[in-house]
């Protein structure tokens, strides 16, 4: 009835009020509506908050392409790949390290790690010693609290290393991770090798480099830093002298502390004295209102006197299990129980015991087993979702109450939506009560695991949990057959690479016995292959990912001539599927740029640069942070060639970019602005007609638009259409922008007659209110071209191609490769409507200004020989046909070979002859034209 039900909801309303960066959804009505409205907002702050969604010149974003609405994360740290979801984790680790209100006479530590800081350069790190369970995390997690609170000019990087054997525990990630914190704080962008040998190696130097920019101290904190792997290998830089504002704390446990470093000074957590074992049983009693009699408190305090009792977890669990009984049970015979328990694991036993015990059939019992042992055997934990999935018995209100009791008394934990285990201990105890039996039992359980994740790739469901999981777990079983076949599957590789667990993708290899190269050649097959399937436009532009990814994986590696074929067939794709001034063929001209550089073939390099830079300023406007990362490219380039006064006006320009972007953005990044405006939006609907309300009235339609909301889109759009033409003149190029972001918004909804009237009218006042090369008018020609085309109205479609043309002759000069694009583009459309003869000397001139841009033996080269083959056989000149045909399988001949593959032999059946009943029918070689 639109009342509060309790006190209890009324009291959470009252702290959710308070809280800055809660959300929420006041709803009345049906159980559905209500799901579906909080899934629109969950949806909105993903968008909004974590991916960062920005929009400026929302033109640019070109309407039609929902896809580049949202800049992926990489862009911010230029070609680095960051993954968020490994961010959250440590995010949550941190508090929940942090979250115990009782701090155990911290305050003598505390000391010692503030002296540390202040204390003169150079000092080795510090090193946090204690038993397992002893509070290093929560000290230091304290620590890091008070420091951010008092000295906000101090840089803390921190790093909490989770189970062995998870992705917390890689080096190279952390490595990874802290070096990228830094660049982010430092505002560099540099390219980073993914190489784990050389990002290891080079950790120190990035350490130096960054240090020198920070203006303050930095601190860098791993806590538990002995359960990385082979933690002194690839630890070694931490022998090294540090740079002089940089500290650096480590924790370990004193069993496991490698022998080298128990020479550094060294902070050793004491155990807890009798005052704090009482604070912390008091605590946990008095929050469940028990009270414990002065015989019962002497006791306990007697029990916490060894070494195994008196550390902080075993104190915390044993307040919790006397309080969780205390109400219910005799305290007496659970206190009784709890002194015989003389170490974590044991007392973790009875806890887990006395759960079992308070449920009420064998069956849950049985759930209960299984919900553990298979977060056990996980690689990174498990979801509730993929639980319930595994166990279809699992009822919600079971599992609910499982994980309610499990989480309580510090069994398990969540960290980004994974069950796993709170603590160490508690996985031991697990194998212990559940798996006495051995690898045999853990076995058993992960192939129960393994067909789960199996099951998902086969209905085409790569998550980035199947691919975190999946080849892990053939990795454990030793099934390295079974693991090679999981790795050629593109998207699971793709997946793990572009979260940058390039390492992980690395060892996977390595224990399949493949070295680098035949990895290349193995991958580049399944892609030919996977190609081979691949139709429509959507297939082919994922098609152009997995090449792109591939192609990059090789440059990381070093194969920089096995990474040209994949990132060169990344860029035709594009081209053909999307359009050659579409944003992601940018993207792939980067790519293959960065290659040429690593080659120190700068020409090249050079010329990509700048149709990327080209490209990017005309899709998204001068002042992106896409702009400001190919200066920035352009830049290294121009340095590495001693060309320092160009290198430093590029450097100053794609700085002030950066530097307004993030003043725009400020801490939430995105849509930070727009928020505001859309909070503000009743005012703004029903204030004055201004050319900044019209502004803002189709910025928020565009926003709309990108929440797929077409509807509410159009009804912004068209008011600000309206408001523009009432304010400014409906000749006005503003007028032009909003008929154009209508016209796109109804091309979306396949009204193309309305589409085609709307882009008519922009094009119109385009060419009369701007210079005939401005990249506004360039791009209503190109979409009012492609639509013709789209409806059939090839005639109309003419003089617009024949523009194109014209528009990039002026902006670049005759001879650029983006006048042979457009030249192409038009021979195309000449081809289609049966024009050979007027088709031939478009072809002919785009050939040649391939070949002096690129080389003769450029793949575009080869595209475009190709066409003129087919026009020579249509011709009827077999002759000259098959002599364009054979240079053109010379150039992918040559292609081939730069994989590391066997060019095929001109004489084999098998291979890519030239036939002229199949290779040269119009459709087959033309489709490689169109773009």
């Amino acid at each position: 009835d639109g009342r509060v039900s309790s006190v209890a909801v009324q009291q959470l309303i009252e702290q959710i009020s308070c809280m800055n960066k809660a959300k929420m959804i006041d709803h009345v009505g049906g159980v559905e509506e209500g799901a579906y409205e909080i899934y629109n907002c969950v949806e909105k702050i993903i968008k909004q908050d974590i991916l960062g969604c920005e929009m400026t010149d929302l033109e640019g974003k070109d309407l039609g392409n929902k896809e580049d609405s949202t800049a992926p994360e990489e862009e911010v740290f230029g070609d680095v790949l960051w993954d968020a979801h490994d961010e959250q984790e440590q995010m949550e680790a941190f508090q929940h390290a942090s979250n115990s209100t009782c701090e155990l006479g911290f305050e003598k530590y505390f000391e010692r790690l503030n002296d540390l800081v202040a204390a003169p350069a150079p000092i080795p790190p510090l090193l946090v010693s204690g038993g397992p369970g002893s509070g290093k995390s929560l000290l230091l997690s304290k620590w890091i609290q008070l420091q951010q609170k008092h000295s906000p000019n101090t840089l803390i990087l921190y790093h909490f290393v989770g189970r062995p054997m998870s992705t917390s525990s890689e080096s190279a990630l952390i490595i990874k991770r802290l070096t990228l914190k830094l660049m982010q704080h430092s505002w560099l962008v540099s390219p980073l090798t993914f190489d784990p040998a050389k990002l290891l190696e080079e950790f120190p130097r990035w350490l130096e480099k960054l240090s020198a920019r920070h203006q303050g101290s930095i601190i860098i904190i791993i806590d538990s830093i002995d359960q990385i792997q082979q933690a002194e290998k690839h630890m070694k830089w931490l022998i090294d002298p540090l740079p002089v504002n940089v500290r650096v704390i480590v924790s370990v446990n004193v069993e496991t502390c490698p022998q080298a470093w128990r020479l550094w000074p060294t902070l050793h957590l004491d155990p807890l004295n009798s005052k704090d074992v009482k604070s912390l049983i008091s605590a946990e009693c008095n929050s469940a209102n028990v009270k414990l009699t002065k015989e019962q408190e002497k006791k306990l305090e007697r029990h916490c006197r060894s070494a195994t009792t008196c550390n902080a977890l075993y104190v915390t669990l044993l307040g919790k299990t006397i309080a969780c009984v205390g109400n219910t049970g005799n305290i007496d015979e659970i206190l009784q129980q709890c002194c015989q328990c003389q170490d974590t694991v044991s007392l973790y036993r009875l806890v887990l015991r006395s759960i079992q015990e308070s449920l009420q059939s064998d069956k849950e019992k049985g759930l209960l087993r299984e919900i553990l042992c298979v977060i056990g055997v996980s690689h990174n934990g498990v979801s509730e979702s993929e639980l319930m999935e595994l166990y279809p018995e699992l009822t919600s209100a079971v599992l609910a109450s499982l994980l309610h009791s499990l989480h309580k008394m510090c069994l398990l934990t969540y960290g980004c939506g994974l069950l796993k285990f709170q603590h160490l201990q508690a996985w031991e105890m697990v194998k212990l009560e559940y798996m006495e039996a051995g690898e045999s039992v853990i076995s058993a359980y992960r192939q129960k695991l393994v067909e789960y994740f199996t099951m998902q790739l086969s209905q085409d469901r790569v998550t980035w949990r199947s691919a975190d999981e999946l080849p892990w777990l053939f990795q454990q079983q030793g099934d390295k057959q079974k693991l090679h076949k999981c790795l050629l599957n593109l998207f699971v590789s793709q997946n793990l690479y572009k979260r940058g667990h390039f390492a992980e993708l690395l060892s996977y290899w390595q224990l399949v016995g493949k070295d680098k190269s035949s990895m290349a050649a193995e991958y580049f097959d399944s892609l030919k292959e996977y190609e081979k399937s691949s139709e429509g436009e959507e297939s082919m532009i994922c098609l152009a990912d997995l090449y792109e990814t591939l192609g990059r994986f090789l440059k990381d590696l070093g194969l920089l001539s096995q990474a040209v074929a994949p990132l060169q067939r990344s860029l035709e794709i594009r081209e053909t599927a999307l359009d050659p001034d579409h944003p992601r063929v940018a993207q792939s001209l980067h790519q293959l740029a960065g290659v040429y550089v690593q080659w120190k073939k700068f020409g090249n390099a050079e010329q990509l640069y700048k149709q990327a830079l080209e490209i990017s300023e005309n899709a998204y406007g001068a002042e992106h942070p896409r702009v400001a990362r190919e200066l920035d490219a352009l830049a290294t380039l121009y340095q590495k060639q001693n060309k320092y006064e160009q290198a430093e006006q590029l450097r100053k320009k794609s700085f002030k970019i950066r530097q307004k972007a993030a003043r725009q953005k400020g801490n939430l990044r995105g849509f930070a602005l727009l928020r505001q405006r859309a909070l503000q939006l009743e005012e703004l609907t029903l204030g004055k007609d201004t050319p900044d309300n019209a502004r803002t009235l189709n910025e928020l339609g565009v926003l709309y638009y990108l929440q797929n909301n077409l509807e509410t889109a159009e009804l912004f759009l068209k008011r600000s259409l309206e408001m523009r033409e009432r304010v400014l003149g409906s000749d006005h190029p503003d007028c032009a922008q909003s008929l154009n972001n209508l016209a796109a918004l109804y091309n979306e909804k396949k009204h193309y007659d309305k589409a085609e009237e709307l882009y008519e009218k922009a094009l119109d006042i385009r060419r009369r209110a701007l210079a005939p090369d401005h990249p506004s008018l360039a791009y209503t020609v190109k979409h009012l071209a492609v639509l013709y085309k789209k409806m059939g109205k090839l005639d109309k479609a003419v003089p617009l191609y024949e523009l194109a043309v014209e528009i990039r002759q002026k902006s670049f000069g005759p001879k650029h490769p983006s006048v042979a694009t457009a030249l192409v583009n038009l021979a195309v459309l000449y081809c289609q409507m049966k024009k050979q003869i007027e088709a031939l000397p478009l072809y002919e001139r785009a050939l040649k200004i391939y070949e002096d841009s690129f080389g003769h033996m450029h793949p575009r080269v080869g595209e475009t020989l190709k066409n003129l083959a087919v026009l020579s056989y249509e011709r009827g000149d077999f002759e000259k046909a098959a002599e364009l045909y054979k240079r053109a399988m010379e150039i992918k001949e040559a292609e081939t070979l730069l994989i590391g593959g066997k060019a095929t032999s001109r004489h084999s059946s098998s291979g890519d002859t030239f036939s002229l009943k199949s290779a040269l029918s119009p459709n087959a070689l033309l489709e490689h034209g169109q773009r």
